[in-house]
């Protein structure tokens, strides 16, 4: 395990639009706070300039709820059309009541309102962004245009937790680490076989970049990662989705 690791906030980083490039505007963010990239180096990208970028804000006007929607929205007291677009994001709904729609997101994420979110983005009353439509392509892709030092990405976003109240930063897309350790079948310090143990490396690293980041006005949506192991075998964000017969609680 490593002694020490490092989280360096890049401030300076315009809005993002559809289209633009993050890995040059990621490189320019470098240049600004006098930094080089390393090829041990770890890029923590929220979730939400992955999106912008992708195209994936959407115009309320132009989503027209379905019957199954519209009878939602009153239960949950939302937008029909919010509601809608929750519905095309999600695999199943799994609790609705007045202001609260928890779901399972097609990727498999349990989380709010399918991790659709009005917050920091321009017109917001008639405006809403989704999540990429496959975060562990979009970390790939970054990674691959951050050449020749290819660091490893993580694109973040914030999640409550079942029993804790706060969000904190977990990991949905994962390139260039291990989204988990597995440790089943080692021993721990008395010999004994670990029968359980997994560690979310990726959230862990992503929880650490959230310190940084912050949640509301900071506007610091990519931190700089340094110090890291990269012993451990990598894997993407899909392993760190428990799957639905998993469920612990169901």
């Amino acid at each position: 395990m490593p002694t020490a690791v490092s989280f360096l906030a890049l401030r300076g980083l315009p809005e993002i639009r559809a289209g633009d490039d993050l890995a040059a505007i990621i490189r320019a963010a470098l240049r600004q706070s006098g930094l080089d990239l390393g090829s041990r180096d770890l890029l923590v990208v929220a979730q939400k300039i992955v999106s912008k970028s992708e195209g994936r804000l959407v115009r309320l006007t132009d989503i027209t709820p379905s019957a199954e929607a519209q009878a939602l929205a009153l239960k949950v007291q939302k937008d029909a059309r919010f509601v809608e677009l929750v519905l095309r994001e999600s695999k199943e709904i799994l609790r609705a009541v007045p202001n609260i729609l928890i779901s399972r997101h097609r990727c498999g994420w349990v989380m709010a309102n399918a991790g659709i979110d009005r917050s920091n983005i321009p017109d917001a009353d008639e405006h809403v962004l989704l999540l990429p439509e496959d975060c562990d392509a979009s970390a790939r892709r970054l990674r691959e245009a951050l050449a020749p030092e290819h660091p490893a990405v993580i694109i973040s976003d914030s999640f409550g937790r079942p029993w804790r109240e706060g969000t904190v930063n977990v990991a949905l897309g994962v390139a260039g680490y291990a989204g988990v350790l597995d440790l089943r079948g080692t021993t721990d310090r008395a010999g004994r076989t670990l029968q359980s143990t997994q560690i979310a490396l990726a959230d862990a690293v992503a929880a650490g970049a959230g310190l940084v980041m912050g949640e509301s006005t900071e506007g610091v949506p990519v931190t700089l990662v340094r110090g890291l192991d990269f012993s451990a075998p990598v894997s993407d964000g899909r392993s760190i989705v428990r799957p639905s017969e998993g469920d612990l609680f169901r």
